[in-house]
């Protein structure tokens, strides 16, 4: 059994997460916006906290006896709620990836899972998906780019944090069925242009790589 931190518990990757740690029996922190909200997690024996993964001393106080970090916070939860926003900071995964790092060191903690976004994949021209208008739209740039800034600063940031990035395809299911399975790739989008995952068979591949890490300081695609 171990403990596990989910910061953004409380979205749609994150609930995911959080159900299936809880079903492998490990023990589960919540760090959430706002705990008010999320009241309902706790019902299943899960901690709710207030914390930002963009704060270095909420990071290092949450993670603090814990084995295990799972980012999957993001400032809008799909292309509607982030026109919403009256202001996106473009620096946020880059701030994230900070705190994180400086964080984890302090508390101790080895193991960071993150989730990605599919739009930082290239095409098999070895283009990134956010380049092309054709298959991501160009309003959305600003969002994919800082999500790549974050994975840089992760890749250039030395340190003993051993950390991995899953990124899921552009297809994910939030009601599909938990199969147990999926498919790990590499930087490229996969071939097929009709590849999905649920968020349940996502949150299986986070839970395997706390459980049994294969993938270390890298970028993996996970797909069906």
């Amino acid at each position: 059994m171990s403990d596990i931190v989910i910061f953004g518990a409380g979205g749609r990757a994150g609930r995911a997460v959080t159900a299936e740690a809880r079903e492998r029996g490990h023990r589960v922190s919540a760090a959430v916006r706002d705990p008010q909200r999320y009241g309902h997690l706790s019902a299943d024996g899960v901690r709710v906290l207030r914390g930002d993964v963009t704060d270095v001393h909420a990071v290092s106080e949450i993670s603090r006896h814990h084995d295990a970090v799972v980012h999957a916070v993001s400032p809008a939860s799909g292309p509607e709620a982030l026109a919403a926003l009256d202001h996106f900071d473009g620096q946020f995964f880059v701030r994230a990836a900070d705190a994180l790092q400086r964080g984890m060191a302090e508390a101790g903690v080895p193991r960071l899972v993150v989730i990605g976004l599919f739009a930082n994949l290239d095409d098999r021209d070895g283009h990134p998906i956010m380049d092309d208008p054709a298959l991501f739209p160009t309003a959305l740039r600003p969002f994919a780019r800082a999500h790549a800034d974050g994975l840089d600063r992760l890749r250039s940031t030395a340190g003993a944090l051993d950390w991995v990035m899953l990124t899921p395809p552009a297809m994910l299911d939030a009601d599909g069925p938990r199969t147990g399975r999926y498919r790990v790739g590499g930087d490229t989008l996969p071939s097929s242009e009709s590849v999905r995952l649920s968020y349940a068979d996502l949150a299986v591949a986070v839970l395997d790589e706390i459980e049994s890490p294969r993938h270390h300081r890298t970028r993996i695609s996970v797909h069906n």
